[in-house]
């Protein structure tokens, strides 16, 4: 079965993650006296009280304060999930998992599994108790593939889950607790749409940490974040596209919108660096777009500000985040004039042959045409270069002060000696090649270079969860094909009937499989002096369990039936539409399921197929499936594969 990994080993991580968890559990306990006061401080009348509640009151919210302070700071603990690599790479933004309360499904389980399906709830300790183990190891995933494998098979199991325990008119009484990610506040909802949207955004988190960690010098580790980043996206956006009403914070839409669009930037930012590690010719062309390149981050990155700066978003993401994507978007547009200004001052005027070339990448390099002769001229003329170079440089350095001013204001930034690091060693770049091309003749007025166009050659793209790529078994199928024993049928006791063969056999016409359908009965047969009717299902014959049993298994067992006749055990599906319309529409759903499931199911490794994952799924439990698919199928559609015994 599958593991988490160790909680208890005392990684940097998990030390990390378990800080985190002990400050989720003191918010927990401060959330439930702030609400025990604000109730008191409501019901009373007596000043003297309210008075004494509301100075524990602030306490409380003081207290809270410091608590979310720490979370922050632990949020922001980038480095732990960096790589260790010598070589600098800027940190990206991780996330932390969200954390969840254990959950004792054991009971409620059991109880409904005799009260629903009419089965010894005991005789499925076995599953439940794999279904929670399975549970109890999502919480800790480990920080690769396995880890990810791991919460997508929790995450289709919940499909199975939802299907056979989850009534749409009952709950199961079982609440779902998560915490959010980002302020540790506690959350709690019976609907298993909030455990599923929890899993979801789980995947999302620990891509994010897979991305963060790789080796961003090497072309494979950039790949790999890359990739990493994009299915984070995808995992974000897809929860903010199916899942709606979230009672957290981090699964708001605000919040996934500003994630998705955090995750994008990161991509975009890797893919800058894949130029630069690419880009091994110093060329003209090579350099401008190098420029763009760092001018699309830059743009992406401000918009991600943007974003964080909203006010539903605003209070809720950590400060170090906010400052860290401002430092980003200003330290990229500096980059972008300085490659400007390398492209124009390092590299040697236009021939004649490259000038057609060169023209039509500086049409569309600036924003706005910079002032001063012809383009033509321009290019050809070293000293026109070396000017608009030196415009370029000088917004650069303008710019680098202005990320290092704003690193500066953000305590836990100012501890991540790598992102200093990376500002100074960019800005002493810059400051050093100005002094170089800075002639101590120069009267002329440094101008005001226009900012760069952005241009990517890699968009980045937003991945989707492709949850079929970890195939489940349903864990409940000893209940029985899901098309018939499910949480939203219901059926009367089953019968038990003893059955003799007559002259003309046993007088009933079956159809399908698991489980196998009595279609029709003859008038005055065997069948129907033993009180068989149409749209029985057939779940026993001779205490042999037949729930799965194909078609030729059910004929086989009762034609094997000797003098003495057969035992069999049917049950009759309930409608509200009385008991013919539902022995009707029974048959024609077990026809519909059957036809639509084309024997997915029989085969007990019921694929995840696409219905179940692309059902969407609302907070409050509201569940779209199109009911039109099982009973739309008309009722002489399968007229062949019945059969007369």
């Amino acid at each position: 079965s599958q593991q988490g990994c160790d909680p208890f080993a005392q990684t940097q991580r998990s030390k990390l993650q378990h800080r985190r968890a002990r400050i989720n559990q003191q918010i927990n306990k401060e959330m439930r006296m702030r609400a025990g006061a604000e109730n008191l401080f409501r019901a009373t009348s007596n000043h003297k009280v309210k008075e004494t509640v509301a100075l524990e009151l602030s306490y409380v919210n003081s207290n809270l304060q410091l608590l979310k302070e720490e979370l922050e700071e632990l949020n922001s603990s980038m480095d732990v999930y960096q790589n260790d690599s010598e070589s600098i790479s800027v940190p990206m933004i991780p996330l932390g998992l969200k954390e969840t309360k254990e959950l004792d499904l054991l009971v409620p389980l059991k109880d409904l599994i005799s009260e629903h399906y009419g089965e010894e709830g005991v005789l499925f300790e076995k599953e439940i108790k794999e279904f929670m183990e399975l549970r109890q190891a999502m919480r800790t995933p480990s920080r690769n593939e396995a880890g990810l494998e791991l919460l997508m098979e929790y995450y289709n199991q919940l499909y199975f889950l939802d299907s056979r325990f989850f009534p749409p008119t009952k709950s199961l009484g079982v609440f779902f607790h998560w915490y959010d990610s980002l302020t540790g506040v506690p959350s709690h909802q019976r609907a298993l749409a909030f455990e599923k949207g929890s899993v979801l955004f789980n995947i999302g988190a620990l891509h994010t940490q897979i991305g963060a960690r790789q080796d961003r010098a090497s072309l494979p580790g950039l790949n790999q974040a890359i990739d990493a980043f994009q299915k984070a996206a995808g995992a974000f956006n897809y929860l903010k596209e199916n899942f709606s009403n979230a009672p957290s914070l981090d699964m708001s839409t605000a919040s996934l919108n500003m994630l998705v669009r955090l995750m994008v930037a990161q991509v975009q930012e890797c893919v800058f660096e894949k130029m630069t590690l690419l880009r091994s010719q110093h060329n003209f062309l090579a350099r401008l777009q190098l420029a763009q390149e760092a001018a699309r981050v830059e743009d992406v990155y401000l918009l991600v500000h943007q974003t964080m700066t909203q006010a539903h978003v605003k209070d809720y993401v950590p400060f170090s985040w906010t400052t860290m994507v401002h430092v980003k978007s200003e330290h990229f547009k500096a980059l972008s004039h300085y490659f400007a200004a390398i492209a124009l001052c390092d590299c040697p005027a236009a021939t004649d042959a490259e000038l057609p070339e060169q023209e039509k990448a500086f049409i569309q390099f600036h924003v706005t045409m910079p002032e001063g002769p012809s383009l033509r001229v321009l290019l050809q003329d070293p000293e026109e270069r070396r000017k608009l170079g030196k415009a370029h440089l000088k917004k650069a350095i303008m710019k680098h002060e202005e990320a290092m001013r704003i690193h500066g204001l953000c305590k836990i930034l100012r501890k991540m000696d790598i992102l200093q690091e990376v500002l100074s060693f960019a800005h002493k770049r810059s400051l050093s090649k100005y002094s170089e091309i800075d002639h101590e003749e120069d009267f002329f007025e440094t101008g005001d270079a226009p900012d760069i166009h952005p241009k990517t050659h890699q968009k980045p793209e937003i991945k989707s969860p492709n949850f079929s790529q970890v195939k489940v078994t349903d864990l409940f199928h000893r209940l029985g094909p899901l098309s018939v024993f499910s949480a939203k049928n219901k059926w009367y006791p089953a019968r038990r009937v003893h059955l003799m063969r007559g002259e003309n056999g046993f007088g009933f016409t079956l159809r399908g499989d698991s489980p196998v359908l009595i279609a029709g009965v003859i008038p005055g047969g065997c069948a129907a002096e033993a009180g068989l009717k149409e749209g029985d299902y057939i779940i026993s014959v001779n205490g042999k369990d037949c729930k799965w049993s194909k078609h030729a298994e059910v004929v086989q067992l009762l034609k094997s039936a000797g003098e003495e006749g057969v035992e069999i055990t049917v049950i009759t599906l309930q409608s509200s539409e009385g008991p013919r319309a539902a022995d009707k529409k029974a048959a024609a759903m077990s026809l519909g399921s059957e036809m639509l499931k084309s024997n997915k199911e029989n085969s007990r490794k019921s694929l995840m197929n696409s219905k179940s994952a692309s059902t969407l799924l609302v907070w409050s439990k509201k569940s779209k499936r199109s009911k039109k698919s099982t009973y739309g199928v008309p009722f002489t559609a399968v007229g062949d594969n019945e059969a007369m015994y």
